[in-house]
């Protein structure tokens, strides 16, 4: 394969896998610095996952919630980007592999971020809609808009109810934020766009396998969220876990049965890791164990930053959350690392300052927990709105977004509710009911 000549002016080369979170922030620290500076993506751009729900549910267009990593980092010397997928690393001679060719290494960083987690059940990653990226958001909408579409005009009651049921598996904030939005979704735009439609056969659930939703959340807050969403319409069933699944008929731990053609799934996330790394250690969850510097165990060279990494401590057993500060944060300490490495100074460890968390469930309704202060209704709301505003990458994107949320909660309206491309996949024929 060719090999890519990258920044060979004699500096020491980082090649950061991955222009999530944590590759930005890192990225971004070594700026202007005698490095040259490596970014692989397999997309050329951003994108902020914590609206992902939003472009699902029509609530914001997929560019919104993207922005290009070249506009991002293009003011920085000795900084590149490729659009690439790497294959395979290999330690042994400091060299990746991808498919754009090979490239060799002085210090890597993987910050992959994760992918969908089906727990090894072939048939529910089959006919479950994972939601992890922007063109898997897109597919959810055009589902929800075909199906919705499809009910209008079936004369078969049995298709026309698994046509408009609903459910989401995970009961995180991913899962509950969904599951809000499909609620306002049929509570405010059916009524409007499917008058024909009865929106009492229109079906929500959020199914969680714990005792809770957002467990790493207070107690205050998984229980104001429950009763937030069982307030908006959703049947939230916890202490249950979905057995099976063959794209028409879904089973559950508690031996319900549901007809549905709508399963999104938010159970669960793991890493995305290249082959090449099978002598380091790896969770069960694809994740890689790392130390207290973010070293991959046993490579001094090679660092791990952001979902795709296990850091674990006193504090947090296994493992810190998968949430966007501590990819933030890491990125951070790991670029004044990788200086201090070059100067040949010992190194700093991280330490995660957690921020707080929070989760949307609807209109005028989120929950937020900042340090001991534990909060919910509208003013969590308007806090949530304000965080994830400030938290996207580009000018335009946040006035964009701004603007839509703004006319989404005058006129009860969202806007994108378009068929772009038409999503199909293989479920039980209709003839087999």
């Amino acid at each position: 394969m060719n090999r890519p000549t990258l920044n060979s002016n004699g500096f020491p080369k980082i090649i950061i896998i991955g222009g999530g979170f944590g590759g930005i922030e890192l990225a971004k620290r070594l700026k202007d610095k005698n490095i040259n500076v490596i970014m692989l993506d397999k997309h050329n751009y951003h994108t902020f996952q914590p609206l992902l729900y939003q472009v699902a549910t029509g609530g914001l267009e997929a560019d919104s919630i993207a922005y290009p990593l070249r506009k991002i980092l293009n003011n920085q010397e000795r900084f590149t980007f490729r659009m690439a997928e790497v294959k395979h690393i290999d330690p042994s001679i400091k060299k990746i592999y991808s498919n754009i060719g090979e490239i060799d290494y002085d210090y890597l960083v993987i910050a992959t971020g994760s992918d969908t987690n089906y727990f090894s059940n072939k048939e529910i990653e089959q006919f479950a809609m994972p939601m992890k990226s922007i063109p898997e958001a897109l597919n959810i909408r055009s589902l929800i808009l075909q199906n919705l579409e499809e009910a209008l005009i079936t004369s078969n009651p049995i298709i026309k109810n698994s046509l408009l049921n609903y459910i989401i598996v995970g009961g995180g904030p991913t899962g509950v934020e969904l599951a809000g939005a499909l609620a306002e979704l049929k509570k405010h735009v059916v009524p409007n766009d499917y008058p024909e439609l009865n929106i009492n056969d229109i079906n929500v659930y959020l199914i969680e396998g714990g005792s809770k939703l957002l467990a790493n959340m207070s107690e205050k807050a998984s229980v104001k969220a429950k009763h937030f969403l069982e307030e908006i319409g959703v049947q939230v069933l916890t202490n249950i876990t979905v057995t099976s699944y063959d794209g028409l008929l879904i089973k559950l731990s508690n031996e319900r049965e549901l007809l549905t053609k709508n399963v999104l799934w938010a159970a669960g996330v793991k890493g995305t890791i290249p082959s090449g790394l099978d002598k380091v250690a790896i969770t069960k969850s694809s994740r890689i164990k790392v130390n207290e510097f973010n070293q991959v165990e046993g490579h001094s060279d090679i660092f791990a930053i952001g979902d795709v990494a296990v850091q674990v401590s006193q504090d947090y057993p296994n493992g810190l959350p998968g949430v966007a500060p501590v990819a933030i944060q890491q990125g951070k300490t790991l670029a004044k690392n990788l200086i201090r490495i070059l100067k040949k100074e010992s190194l700093l460890p991280f330490k995660y300052k957690n921020q707080g968390s929070m989760a949307t469930i609807g209109r005028n309704l989120a929950v937020v927990d900042l340090g001991k202060l534990h909060f919910q209704g509208t003013f969590a709301w308007f806090v949530w709105m304000f965080i994830h505003l400030m938290s996207l990458v580009g000018f335009r994107n946040k006035v964009i977004t701004f603007v839509n949320w703004v006319w989404s909660y005058i006129s009860f309206d969202r806007g994108t509710r378009l068929i772009i491309r038409k999503y199909t996949r293989d479920t039980k024929p209709n003839n087999e009911l």
